[in-house]
């Protein structure tokens, strides 16, 4: 892909794009009077002036105007004026640059719109991570050790990723708001105590929210296994609880000398029964469905659309864009042999796709 480079005054107006144009024209606006419609930024968002200038930025009623100072950098300024520092990558792409220097003029936008997280470079998608039980030591394929979830939770802290709540994710698939870059979804499935005893507390530490999508004939309060009283702990603390079916069968197979008559029904109690039950004992809304063994069909699909499911699950590896189908959504499952770079593999949060 083509470096966009830094903006330099030296270029000519007509290799300027019409928002670089309009920065320069704003910033100019800045220097010999402003502008009767801008406002002052207010001071808790106001850098400060450099000596022998008036004014480094004006605010106006969509977006601000900034003359970047030393040492300011898109992770800064995104921080100070979107509250945010994870909007850099939004903030150099929307000023067609990749670089800050002193004097360059930044469009900020006070509400970032990048609806299904297109650019010119491509867009972004969503990595929705899905686990199945934890050990305080020992690992296999399906049970992932302390010491790695962990060092997983604090790898997605220290290099900048963003976890999300489903409802988040979902209102960014339906183009009902934008997510931060590097965006990422953490889920359980089963019920195991493990979420209990080890996920929760590492979540709760890093502030993480997590789905956990429970079958509901596995809550039975066993050592191995959680109890209704559990889970409200958790649900009233971060935790989303959501629907894994009644009984963990595969949705997609009949089972031996099931009638088709006999497994539609089964089909719409499995699908109801669970989402019934979790909205009884937690007074929680069920909106998501993760599908056992990740198989779903075009029936099972029509039945969670039926019951008011906003979307559903696979175990399909890969990442989401945000025209994934919303009932086929992607799903990585992180094994408990995978090493942190087998791991981070997992976490791809945009697809290069150049549109110039």
């Amino acid at each position: 892909m083509k470096s966009r480079g830094r903006l330099d005054p030296q270029y000519e107006i007509k290799e300027k794009s019409p928002l670089i144009l309009l920065s320069w024209l704003i910033l100019l606006g800045l220097f010999l009077g402003g502008c009767a419609t801008a406002q002052p930024v207010p001071q808790e968002m106001s850098p400060p002036s450099p000596p022998g200038l008036k004014e480094t930025a004006r605010a106006f009623p969509e977006f601000v105007a900034v003359v970047a100072q030393e040492g300011d950098t898109f992770s800064s300024l995104s921080a100070q004026y979107l509250k945010d520092p994870s909007w850099e990558s939004f903030l150099a792409d929307y000023n067609e640059t990749e670089s800050l220097s002193p004097g360059q003029p930044v469009i900020i936008p006070l509400q970032p719109d990048q609806k299904g997280g297109l650019s010119l470079q491509g867009y972004q998608t969503v990595p929705v991570l899905s686990y199945h039980n934890l050990s305080p030591a020992e690992s296999n394929k399906m049970t992932v050790s302390q010491r790695m979830f962990e060092q997983q939770m604090r790898l997605l802290k220290e290099k900048g990723y963003r976890v999300i709540s489903l409802d988040q994710f979902f209102d960014f698939l339906d183009f009902k708001a934008p997510l931060p870059p590097k965006s990422v979804v953490i889920t359980f499935d089963d019920g195991w105590r493990s979420m209990y005893e080890i996920a929760f507390p590492i979540l709760k530490k890093y502030g993480y929210p997590a789905t956990l999508f429970i079958y509901t004939d596995m809550i039975i309060d066993s050592p191995k296994t959680l109890s209704w009283g559990l889970l409200q702990q958790m649900a009233d603390n971060g935790i989303d609880v959501q629907c894994h079916t009644k009984s963990h069968r595969n949705l997609t197979l009949r089972e031996k000398k099931e009638s088709f008559k006999g497994y539609f029904e089964n089909l719409g109690k499995e699908l109801s029964a669970c989402k019934e039950m979790i909205a009884t004992k937690l007074n929680r809304e069920v909106k998501y469905l993760a599908y056992p063994f990740g198989d779903t069909n075009p029936l099972v699909i029509e039945l969670a659309k039926k019951l008011k499911y906003r979307g559903a699950f696979t175990s399909k590896r890969g990442s989401n864009p945000f025209f994934i189908h919303n009932y086929r959504v992607n799903r990585s499952m992180v094994y408990g042999d995978f090493t942190l770079v087998q791991f981070e593999r997992n976490l791809g949060t945009f697809q290069v796709e150049a549109l110039r």
